[in-house]
Formats: C-alpha cells, sequence, structure tokens
C-alpha cells in the first residue's frame, strides 16, 4: 500500500459554497490484478494498493485489495464505493454461466444460429460460427405473433408455456429468456409470459428482451436478452457477496458499478440489467483518460491500458470516447451503448511460445493471477511478457506490488527451452517476445484509428496499467507517436477512473418515421415514456438535478444501417427543427463518411440518457515527496531505441517535483507500475503529476 500524500488545497473551488466533499473508494478487478485507489477530498489524500486477483471468489480479491490499502476507519468513512467489475465477462469468456432455456416466436427458436446470414470471415473455408449460450432442445417455441407496429397478429397460447416449463425443469434450467418478435414495439406478451411462468411456480431468473432492449434487429435483440440471463444469476450473486462483505467491513455509503456505456450504476439495477456491466472493467480506464484529456486540454488521446492479461485501447476525441451501439463481446452480438474499448490478449501475464512453424508468439493465454509469471515465484514456469522485462533488466530490481519479489535466475530459465528450440540467446527471445506484444498491441491501436480515418500521430498516447508505462515508448515508436502522458497512479488508473463516474441511465426505442415535423412530436411523445421508464428503474435513485440528454439513430431512405447524433433538448423534449436536425445528421454523415446524399432522412431510434454528476474531485495539485522516496541509482538495461544494453538510472517517482526533466534513459519506478524511458525520449513532470514524455530522436 502506498500513501501518495495530500494535494496542493488551494484553489479557486475553495470559496465556493456549493462544493461538496465525498470520500471514495475505487476497485478495479483484473485478470492478474485488483487495483484499489483511496481518495479523501477534504485532505486530498490518495492510498492506492495493488493485490492478486482471486478469480475462484473475485469478491476476497476485492476485500483483501481494499483492506490493503484503506485502513478501517477511511472504510466506515467513505461515502462512494465505485466498482470496475468482470464477473459477466468472465462468465462469457469461459462459458460458465446459468443454464438459460429461451422462449421464441413460434418459427424464430433458431435465430441465435440463423443469426444473419452471412460469414463472420468470408474468406476462410474452415470458419465456424460460435455454439449458441443455448442449445437447440432449450430453444422452445411459443404461439403468439406482433407486428412492427405493435398490432397483434397471432394472440398468445399460454398452453406452450406450460409445456416448455416442464422441459426446463427437467434439463435444470435456472434462468428464463424470453424474446418475442417485435416485443419492442408491444411488450405485452412477454409481459404475461413472465406472469405465466411465475404462476406456474418457476422462482428462477427471467430476462425479457423489450427490458433489455428496445431496439429493433431480431438476432441482436435475442443474443443481447440470452446474455443477460446468462450471467444474471452469477452477477447477482457476486454483487451481493460483495455487498455483504464491505457491510461487515462498517461501508455504509452509496454502491455503484461502472456501465458498458460509461458512467456508473447502482448495484440493484446492476442486477437488474447485468447485460450493462459486461464491459464494466475496461471502461473505467478510458472514462479516466477521458476525464484527464479534458482537464489538461490535452486534445486527442488513445488510452493503453496494459494489464496482467489484457490489453485495452480507446480513441479518445475531444475529451470524449468514442461510443458504440451494438457490437460483440467475444463474438456473441451485444445491443446497448458501450464506450469503444477494444481488447486483445496481450498483458503482463501473457505466455511466449514456438508455434508448429517454429515462430515465436505471445498470447492470448495467459499465467493470470494463478500461477502468475515465472519470475513471481509462485509456480508458474511458462515465460510471459513480464519475465521478458525481467530477463532485459526493465523493471530494475524492485518487489512489485502485492509484495511480490521476484527472481531474475526463474524468467531465464522459463526462456530456455524456447531459446533452445529457436538456436538463439535467451535474451534475445525476450527482445523478441516484448517486440510481438508490442506489435500486437499497436495492431489493435491502428483498428481504433487508421481503419477508422483517424491518424495516430495527431494524437496523444495515455498509458497505465500495472505495464503500460513499461510499453509506453514502445508504443509511441511503433506508431509514430511524439507525445506520452503518463497519468498519475498509472498502475491503479482505471480505479482512479472510477471515482470520477456519473450515474448515468440509458433506454432506446425504434420507430422508423420520416424527418418531418409529426415525427418530431411523435419522437417526444415516445422520450416522454423512456425517461419515465429510466426514473422507475430498479436501484435507478435519480437525482433531482440530473440532466436530460437525447439522441437520435438516422438514415438515409434505403438505407440498412444508421448514424446516431445528438440533438438539442430541453427537460428531455427535442427543441430543433427537422431542417435543424438535418443539417445535423448531414454535417456528421459528412465527418464520418466523406459524402453525403440526397435522399430523405429518417428517424430510426430515439435514445434518452440521464446523467446524475456525483460529486467532483478537487482540482490536481502539486505532488508532495515522501519521506521513503529512494535514492537515485542505476542498473543495466537494453534499449530499444539503440539495440543495445545501456545504463539507466532509476529513480522514484514520488521523488520527482513539478518541472523536473529527464533526459537520460531511466527506469522510473511506483509501487503500482514502472515507467520505462529510452534514450532518445525526454520527460517533465506537470504540475498535475502527469510525466509528459517527448520523442527526441525518432524521424
Amino acid at each position: 500500500m502506498l500513501v501518495v500524500g495530500k494535494r496542493d488545497q488551494m484553489g479557486a473551488h475553495d470559496t465556493q459554497e456549493a462544493w461538496r466533499m465525498a470520500t471514495r473508494i475505487g476497485v478495479d478487478v483484473g485478470g492478474t490484478f485488483t487495483d484499489v485507489i483511496f481518495y479523501d477530498d477534504e485532505t486530498g489524500e490518495v492510498r492506492v494498493a495493488k493485490e492478486p486477483t482471486t478469480p475462484a471468489a473475485p469478491e476476497q480479491g476485492v476485500m483483501s485489495a481494499v483492506h490493503a490499502g484503506v485502513p478501517d476507519e477511511l472504510i466506515r468513512a467513505s461515502s462512494y464505493f465505485l466498482h470496475g467489475m468482470t464477473a459477466g465477462l468472465n462468465a462469457l469468456l469461459t462459458r460458465t454461466g446459468s443454464t438459460v432455456g429461451l422462449l421464441a416466436t413460434a418459427g424464430f427458436r433458431d435465430i441465435l444460429e440463423v443469426r444473419r446470414g452471412d460469414r463472420g470471415d468470408p474468406y476462410s473455408l474452415y470458419w465456424k460460427p460460435l455454439r449458441p449460450l443455448v442449445p437447440r432442445r432449450l430453444r422452445l417455441p411459443v404461439t403468439e405473433r406482433i407486428r412492427a407496429d405493435g398490432i397483434v397478429h397471432v394472440p398468445l397460447e399460454e398452453e406452450g408455456i406450460a409445456t416448455a416449463l416442464e422441459t426446463f425443469r427437467e434439463e435444470g434450467v435456472t434462468s428464463i429468456a424470453i424474446a418475442f418478435l417485435h416485443s419492442y414495439a408491444n411488450p405485452a406478451h412477454e409481459l404475461a409470459t413472465e406472469a405465466a411462468l411465475r404462476r406456474l411456480g418457476f422462482e428462477g431468473e427471467i430476462s425479457m428482451s423489450h427490458q433489455v432492449s428496445g431496439e429493433y434487429r431480431e438476432f441482436e435483440r435475442t443474443s443481447t436478452t440470452v446474455i443477460d440471463a446468462f450471467v444474471r444469476p452469477g452477477t447477482s450473486t457476486y454483487l451481493g457477496a460483495l455487498e455483504e462483505r464491505l457491510d461487515s467491513a462498517g461501508f455504509g455509503g452509496t454502491l455503484l458499478v461502472t456501465r458498458s456505456g460509461g458512467g456508473a450504476m447502482t448495484f440493484a439495477e446492476a442486477r437488474a440489467r447485468p447485460f450493462e456491466t459486461i464491459l464494466s472493467g475496461p471502461v473505467a480506464g478510458a472514462e479516466g483518460a477521458a476525464e484527464l484529456a479534458r482537464s489538461l486540454e490535452l486534445g486527442d488521446v488513445i488510452s493503453a491500458d496494459v494489464g496482467g492479461t489484457s490489453f485495452d485501447a480507446c480513441l479518445i476525441i475531444d475529451g470524449h470516447p468514442q461510443m458504440l451501439y451494438q457490437g460483440k463481446v467475444v463474438g456473441l452480438p451485444v445491443q446497448m451503448p458501450w464506450v469503444d474499448v477494444r481488447s486483445i490478449g496481450a498483458g503482463g501475464g501473457s505466455i511466449a511460445y514456438v508455434d508448429e512453424g517454429d515462430l515465436l508468439r505471445v498470447g492470448p493465454q495467459s499465467a493470470g493471477a494463478v500461477p502468475g509469471p515465472a519470475g513471481y515465484g509462485r509456480g508458474g514456469t511458462e515465460p510471459t511478457v513480464t519475465d521478458a522485462a525481467f530477463v532485459l533488466g526493465m523493471m530494475a530490481d524492485r518487489t512489485l506490488a502485492g509484495d511480490i519479489s521476484y527472481d531474475t535466475e526463474l524468467s531465464l530459465n522459463a526462456f530456455a527451452p524456447l531459446a533452445e528450440r529457436l538456436g538463439l540467446e535467451v535474451t534475445d527471445v525476450a527482445r523478441g517476445t516484448l517486440t510481438i506484444a508490442n506489435a500486437n498491441m499497436a495492431n489493435t491501436i491502428r483498428e481504433i484509428t487508421i481503419e477508422q480515418g483517424h491518424d495516430p500521430r495527431r494524437a496523444k498516447l495515455t498509458p497505465f496499467g500495472g505495464a503500460g508505462a513499461l510499453f509506453a515508448t514502445l508504443l509511441a515508436r511503433e506508431l509514430e507517436l511524439t507525445e506520452i502522458v503518463v497519468p498519475p497512479y498509472a498502475g491503479n488508473f482505471s480505479a482512479w477512473g472510477l471515482l470520477g463516474a456519473d450515474l448515468r441511465r440509458t433506454a432506446a426505442l425504434t420507430r422508423v418515421l420520416p424527418l418531418e415535423a409529426p415525427a418530431i412530436e411523435e419522437a417526444n411523445e415516445m422520450l416522454a415514456g423512456l425517461f419515465e421508464e429510466l426514473e422507475a428503474r430498479v436501484g435507478s435513485d435519480t437525482a433531482p438535478d440530473a440532466t436530460r440528454e437525447v439522441n437520435l439513430d438516422m438514415r438515409y431512405l434505403g438505407q440498412e444501417h444508421t448514424l446516431t447524433i445528438s440533438v438539442e433538448a430541453d427537460a428531455g423534449q427535442i427543441t430543433q427543427t427537422p431542417e435543424s436536425i438535418r443539417e445535423t445528421f448531414t454535417r456528421d454523415y459528412l465527418r464520418t463518411f466523406g459524402l453525403t446524399m440526397e435522399e430523405d432522412a429518417q428517424i430510426v431510434s430515439v435514445r434518452a440518457t440521464t446523467r446524475a454528476v456525483l460529486p467532483r474531485r478537487r482540482d490536481s495539485g502539486s505532488w508532495q515527496s515522501p519521506e521513503h522516496a529512494a535514492s537515485p541509482r542505476s542498473v543495466s538495461a537494453f534499449s530499444f531505441t539503440r539495440q543495445e544494453w545501456l545504463d539507466f538510472a532509476v529513480v522514484d517517482r514520488a521523488s520527482l517535483a513539478p518541472g523536473t526533466v529527464i533526459d537520460e534513459p531511466t527506469i522510473i519506478l511506483e509501487e503500482t507500475s514502472t515507467t520505462y524511458l529510452d534514450a532518445e525520449f525526454t520527460a517533465r513532470v506537470h504540475p498535475s503529476g502527469c510525466i509528459f514524455i517527448s520523442d527526441v530522436g525518432g524521424s
């Protein structure tokens, strides 16, 4: 555990009587480590801790990390507990969720396998679709039919529900997904089916597609509903166990979880809508990077979160992460707002191996938290990215977070079999491991920049996570980036990002309308209903000062896909004219696709969002150097820019005063992260605590 010290408390906000204090704890669960950050707004005190994750019971790792970083009296005094969780995502990755039964409109039981009738990889003869979460024997039809305009075409026959429930009981189904055709237009049959299941004695979880998503596209809505049902029992159990442990520790404040679409939701709402927490963990870091970009006016930023198991990247434009409203998680379609964070299996624990063609590969397999890299001395024998950094001297001689001491000899031994097979020196294989891992990360960044029409060279790299700052200069050279901003608390920055989350809720409804005056009136009627729904959600606790935001999904007549635009609204009602909305749509369409069309425009879906701002943290002040800062020294480490071993200075980050400039190869240590400053790079410490790094030797 590290007590960073108090921030400079003199600022413009001090004179504002309306200033609100809020002591809070942020916890981000990763595949290898669980990160904790404590922040006291009244004193400016910050505490950080990093403990190994406990995959079998993540709530144990969470509480171990909390107790390691936060004294009991501060736990009891905290107002907010903000959590980035991976319970739902892990259940999908490992297919260890509940046994789900699906009730579908007669004739549509196979929609999860029919999908859209296309191929994920049209050029591969061996491509196979993912196996559905629900096998066919548990996808059962119900006689009913509602048209796209909401009119009942075939009445609901409840006899089929009873027959299906008998099958579900025989098969041990614990969670039922109800996904009827066009239920977004009229949910009456889904509600009647839920009532019938309860009358018949079903006590398990029930997910209804109209509550999960109010949008059209049956395959995507059905898939999202099944995912919700699949992760619902496990998510509820995990949150319940964590809440009990926090209660036992004396915490009496508000419990919040990060949403996949950014912002936060209460534990109660997360239990009711667990599908919205699938990407909870990766989003927190992107939100933190966006807040940093806004506060320091950094312009466009690429966040690069390198943890023990995964690498997560997000493009942030004008201080806002890019949003998607439909996508895939572990290959499964999900219909919900989510921050466009791209993840791959590349992190400190990623395992290096030699494939059948005698080529060196890295990941996606990971040593994870158990047993971890070989150098940790906890039973791991496979060579990892972290072991490669040990071999090359990039971590200096130090004790890692969680009181982990590493043994370089164990790392050397782990790489020896690969070196022998490849006919290379161990150090050469270690160099290759880091180079390959770095290339994989760079390719992910290219997906969210170059492939989306953005030049990454115009952005600043913001690395964080346990190994983010370790790869910063390598990534910058690979992508020809010239500026890097390493944030404070880099190893725990995702947890820091949690602390700035707002309470946010969204809902959407599909209704295809021509962009005319009557359509605006109808859209406003729909919005009134959506905002009423948001306020009535379980555990929503919508604040009285919450703002209302409106977005529209629009397209040109005849098109299949839509573009989401923001429109002006007052109290949740659209105030723009159709002509003005058309101008906004045309401008955004031109910026996105480089052209416009002459066809009429259509509104396809309306989106309602409520946002309640939590108490703001104080402005960043200057750092105070703690008394325990280590004395400067030097080690021999490999330089990737010079391709040779050099002497690297080793300094404690906490000892670097604002304005400090470093213009030599340096390894900057902090308890939860390591910054590797290669030759031909210079660093400057900003008053905010950030380290600004510039490439002065790149072409």
